[in-house]
């Protein structure tokens, strides 16, 4: 079967088998858009992408296995080109932040699926990156409490019940240190105490559990 050229072809890569299902009738009901492929993990993304390579692919970001972020960073290594956009449920501007760096050319939440992405893929097919305004706000109002990478260790050994003593074992450092590190972390996250920082760590995807 010849496919259109003119089409632009879409690869969507989800866990969900009723929500690629969803996207696929959404998609293959425009004149313009046909998806050629499906994924059900990142692993999986990255050999679909090589097959078939697709004009713009729709990545979800927690997944079994290989996640979408990492997926995206690997098939943009590959294929420098590639057009990705994320669609997720994950608001948290930590996400957001880590999909951009990874190369995500747009970022769409699961919810806003039938008012944004048709006009998404024809964006970023187009060269243009798009997100929406509430997410980027939300990334401004940030840009100046980014933890640091040894700072998002602690708040994750904090986040699985960890005590001083544990985390400077863990971590190889002194006890003062991590004590230290926590204070920063209340500062930066406008935390009350240890626990209203794991709050906010989650809800902002800075960690998980």
């Amino acid at each position: 079967m010849t496919i259109d050229l003119s089409l632009i072809r879409i690869l969507t890569v989800d866990d969900h088998p009723l929500l690629r299902k969803g996207i696929a009738a959404l998609v293959n009901t425009e004149p313009d858009m046909k998806l050629i492929a499906e994924a059900s993990n990142g692993q999986e993304a990255i050999e679909k992408y090589r097959s078939y390579h697709p004009d713009v692919t729709l990545m979800d970001l927690q997944m079994p296995g290989l996640n979408g972020t990492e997926a995206i960073d690997r098939i943009l290594s590959e294929f420098p080109d590639a057009r990705i956009i994320v669609l997720t449920t994950y608001s948290g501007d930590a996400q957001v932040l880590r999909a951009l760096k990874a190369g995500a050319r747009a970022y769409i939440l699961k919810r806003q699926v039938h008012r944004e992405l048709l006009e998404t893929i024809r964006a970023v097919h187009a060269g243009q990156k798009r997100i929406p305004s509430d997410l980027a706000a939300e990334l401004l109002l940030h840009t100046k409490d980014d933890l640091t990478s040894r700072e998002i260790d602690v708040l994750q050994l904090i986040a699985e019940g960890k005590a001083n003593k544990e985390i400077g074992d863990h971590l190889s450092i002194g006890e003062a240190s991590v004590k230290s590190h926590v204070t920063n972390i209340l500062s930066k996250l406008a935390a009350n105490d240890r626990a209203h920082a794991v709050a906010i760590g989650l809800k902002r995807g800075i960690i998980e559990l």
